[in-house]
């Protein structure tokens, strides 16, 4: 085994294999960007090493750079985790050209499967099905435009170096190809440094089912099941799961040997993924061989009672397959999600910024978290916005499901907006928990999953507000108790007055929209009053995390949490309220501001200006098209009008909040 292993990667999974290696006492080296110089994976890691500035290119993807840590740093392996150099056939070689062994396939491995074109040619060789399409090396526009009418539509373009969906278009009609096929191509280049892209006939309401397999150097070649990665948004896996809820026993022996068939036809050595499109009617197509470490991985971890990265270590360092075929034996199931910094009512825009807060749930045996920072981090601007990977395990797929709402529910996040609320939305929703969703579903009913502009109730104002009251009250008490007057009238916070009770306002907003609830009395006694509303509190009691009282006489227990910035609140249904607490007397409204120009959202580069001085444009109209985070956001028109100016040139970088377009008035 290894005794020194460089950990060529970052965020959640350098953590991940971090760990793996010290339980196997594996000293670990890291590498690290500017922006990264105080991530988590440089503080776990035994020593970690500088090797450039922010952005990829400048650092995780500087092969040459990591190669001379590996040999300052006396590395006998590098682990290239997954994404960055993980796939690139140059850099496995010239691992092995330096005396240091990449913890991976075989650089002809990665050849043959890294390229979708390559592999599909591979694949029809040993006659694995495929869905029809183009994956020849001719990518002449006008000839590609002719292959996708030979081949019919709705197809897909896709990069052919490409993975995690980017680079990938669907077009349903000859007119949209040729703006597809730039923006896939635009997309490829910067995503995988390389503009080739294959053409495949859109097979409708399809499944996503991969199958983990691995290979080691002795000729031994196994699967380890499958898992279902159906659910998804933009071709990014939103929720992963094993087994698959749709799989009899003999489709899954049928894709089980098929994925074998595939790693062997490359001599495959490690682990690799092997992935189907699969039809409703249960058939299967090849659709690529992802030759490493996949991010859905732990999945397959719960159910199986395995650690793959010791296997690839294992492997790597030139040991037999631990398990045969006829060994690998699946109990109960496990479901994994991914936790991002995005908003998804806006598009899923992400999010950058300090995690002020970060609670998630307490590690279990059914409960399991990978992450690559901790409260009080910064998600940047450079990388993908994954905060945590959660992973839930049971004995069967109904109480798995529960297990994730019911950790989805202890998950608090405060500062860059995420995605939990939608996800709780997700594990709730008839066609997860029946097993019908198919890879388009989310995208063509995306409104069911989102909370949209949805007015709080009443009920969750007034329990908002008892929180709030009895958290200024403890804070009072509190500030009291540690002045040189604990038994001041001065220092309660229940309002008396003289002549009459007291009257307190609880001022809350969300999403721009001012809410105000009068409150007498206190000490977990209130009687409080929003519009005509009325309600009567009694013995309310907040631990921090919790809510109880009676509203009217009927007891409720929530998860709420309060302090002098915010009140976030979760009811039974899943419904998730982050408040904020606004002054008094004091507010300001920002609806309707921006109607006169574009602003970037996030900070980013210009891709594309499609906008000039003097233009007549319609609402909704794209005028720019700008890269963050390592995807392509279009920026549209907010009305119809002429443009006054453009202040957005392209590649320029641009930070948060710049003015790229105005309007005339």
């Amino acid at each position: 085994m290894f005794e020194r292993v460089l950990i060529a990667n970052r965020g959640e999974i350098a953590c991940r294999v971090i760990r793996t290696c010290r339980r196997l006492g594996i000293h670990t080296i890291a590498v690290y960007s500017e922006a990264d110089k105080d991530a988590q994976h440089v503080r776990l890691a035994d020593e970690a090493w500088p090797i450039g500035g922010p952005r990829p290119a400048d650092s995780y993807l500087r092969g040459d750079a990591i190669l001379d840590v590996a040999k300052q740093s006396g590395a006998q392996a590098i682990h290239p985790g997954y994404g960055f150099l993980s796939e690139n056939t140059g850099f496995a070689r010239a691992c092995n050209d330096a005396g240091i062994a990449f913890i991976g396939p075989r650089p002809e491995s990665i050849d043959a499967m890294g390229s979708k074109a390559a592999a599909k040619a591979l694949m029809e060789h040993h006659q694995v099905p495929l869905v029809p399409g183009y994956h020849g090396d001719n990518q002449d526009t006008a000839f590609l435009a002719e292959q996708a009418r030979k081949t019919g539509f709705p197809l897909m373009i896709k990069a052919a170096a490409g993975g995690g969906g980017k680079g990938m278009r669907i077009v349903r009609a000859e007119k949209e190809f040729a703006d597809a096929l730039a923006s896939a191509q635009r997309e490829a280049a910067s995503s995988f440094g390389d503009t080739r892209v294959i053409l495949e006939r859109y097979v409708e309401h399809p499944r996503h089912i991969e199958f983990q397999v691995f290979g080691d150097t002795h000729g031994n070649v196994i699967h380890l099941n499958e898992r279902e990665c159906s659910a998804q948004r933009r071709y990014q896996k939103v929720l992963e799961e094993t087994p698959s809820p749709f799989l009899t026993p003999d489709r899954r022996q049928a894709m089980g040997e098929a994925a074998v068939a595939a790693a062997k036809a490359v001599n495959y050595v490690g682990a690799g993924t092997v992935e189907f499109i699969v039809a409703q009617d249960g058939t299967f197509f090849f659709m690529e061989m992802n030759t490493r470490l996949q991010v859905e991985h732990p999945v397959t971890e719960e159910t199986l009672g395995l650690d793959l990265v010791e296997w690839q270590l294992r492997i790597a360092a030139g040991e037999a397959l631990p398990l045969r075929q006829d060994q690998v034996h699946a109990r109960g199931h496990a479901i994994e999600v991914r936790l991002y910094a995005e908003d998804p009512d806006q598009n899923f825009l992400p999010g950058s910024g300090k995690l002020r807060t970060l609670h998630l749930p307490a590690p279990s045996r059914n409960v399991r978290l990978d992450g690559g920072v901790v409260e009080g981090d910064t998600v940047t601007i450079f990388y993908d916005p994954m905060i945590a990977k959660l992973i839930v395990y049971d004995i069967d797929r109904t109480q798995a499901l529960q297990r994730l709402r019911e950790a989805l529910a202890e998950c608090d996040i405060v500062g860059p907006k995420s995605n939990i609320a939608f996800l709780e939305r997700l594990a709730r929703h008839p066609v997860v928990v029946e097993g019908r969703i198919d890879t388009g579903y989310l995208d063509r009913h995306l409104d069911e999953f989102l909370t949209g502009d949805t007015a709080p109730s009443d009920h969750a104002l007034f329990a908002a507000a008892t929180a709030a009251l009895l958290h200024d009250e403890a804070a009072v008490a509190t500030g009291a108790m540690n002045s040189g007057d604990p038994y001041s009238p001065w220092s309660r916070a229940d309002a008396w007055r003289i002549g009459h009770a007291g009257k307190r306002i609880i001022a809350l907003s969300l999403r721009d929209q001012r809410y105000e609830i009068e409150a007498h009395g206190h000490d977990g006694q209130y009687q409080l009053q929003h519009g005509e509303s009325r309600c009567d509190v009694q013995g309310a009691r907040h631990d921090g995390k919790t809510l109880s009282a009676r509203f009217d006489s009927k007891g409720i227990h929530l998860a709420v949490s309060a302090d002098a910035q915010r009140v976030s609140l979760h009811d039974s249904e899943g419904q998730r309220y982050a408040f904020v607490r606004a002054a008094a007397f004091a507010w300001e409204s920002k609806q309707g501001s921006g109607g006169n120009q574009i602003i970037a959202p996030m900070p980013g580069r210009i891709v594309l200006v499609k906008a000039k001085v003097g233009d007549n444009v319609e609402e909704g109209q794209e005028l720019l098209v700008m890269e963050a985070m390592k995807m392509e956001l279009a920026l549209k028109a907010p009305r119809t009008g002429t443009i006054e100016s453009v202040s957005a040139t392209q590649g320029e970088f641009v930070e948060a909040d710049a003015v790229l377009v105005r309007f005339k008035s």
